[in-house]
């Protein structure tokens, strides 16, 4: 007699307008139950680029237990968008005698044209996860050519201020009065025999705080190594070119002072 149960995986990358939230998906996955029980496993604010997911790391260790009979989800791209992965859960599901359902699909994984389908249809889930890729990486970089304040935390010694460029809203970085500071760490890094150290002993002999706290080496250098500092010119875009930065317009050369 099979003991093993049934397992309800759901997974929501981020909650918005046209995304289905995890209890619509189980909703929809219930049904394939007619009535049984089923053990839920649920990650949300997780992506399906991989398999890395804390809920989704338990099935897979309850299916190597010899605890679940069948896999059923929503939709196919709930459980992976990678065709890698997808190929090794379906080895996996093999071994251990998985039945896997996809609820909105109707895939028969016991038949070697249903496993073909879903092969089929996880290329394509890879395929729109990738295009999306490109499009924010596209409009990212655009968006950077163009000068636009890319958000995160404003860099020390800058504060944001709010500008239209090409009639949309967005920021731009000016200097505050914390700018001398940043200079002056440059400025004392600049002499062959100033090391982090030092620089951090005269901030905290001259009662000097960066964000209301004594100056760390570790600040030093992530400030050092931050782009935003140094003068947008041609002398740095080539200084860049040489390193092997490539830029699609070298023409356009934006920076932060």
């Amino acid at each position: 007699m099979d003991n093993r149960i049934d397992a309800i995986y759901g997974r929501q990358s981020i909650d918005k307008k046209d995304s289905i939230s995890i209890e619509s998906q189980f909703e929809f996955c219930r049904y394939e139950l007619k009535g049984g029980e089923g053990r839920e496993y649920k990650d949300k604010g997780y992506s399906g680029k991989n398999i890395e997911r804390p809920d989704f790391q338990r099935l897979l260790q309850d299916i190597k237990l010899g605890l679940i009979k069948r896999v059923i989800v929503y939709k196919l791209d709930r459980i992976s968008r990678s065709i890698v992965d997808f190929a090794k859960l379906m080895e996996l599901f093999k071994q251990y005698n998985v039945e896997f359902v996809s609820c909105t699909e109707k895939f028969d994984t016991s038949t070697p044209m249903g496993r073909a389908m879903l092969n089929i249809c996880i290329v394509f889930a890879q395929l729109e996860r990738e295009s999306i890729q490109m499009r924010v990486q596209d409009a990212f970089y655009s968006r950077c050519t163009k000068g636009y304040y890319m958000r995160g935390r404003t860099p020390y010694g800058f504060d944001t201020e709010p500008i239209v460029m090409d009639g949309i809203k967005t920021k731009k970085l000016v200097e505050n009065a914390e700018m001398d500071f940043a200079e002056l760490m440059y400025q004392m890094y600049a002499e062959p025999s100033s090391s982090y150290g030092d620089i951090t002993r005269y901030f905290v002999k001259n009662s000097i705080d960066v964000y209301g706290k004594a100056l760390q080496r570790a600040f030093i250098s992530k400030l050092l190594r931050n782009p935003v500092y140094v003068q947008a010119d041609m002398d740095i875009y080539e200084y860049f070119k040489a390193q092997g930065v490539k830029s699609k317009a070298p023409g356009n050369v934006h920076g932060g002072q």
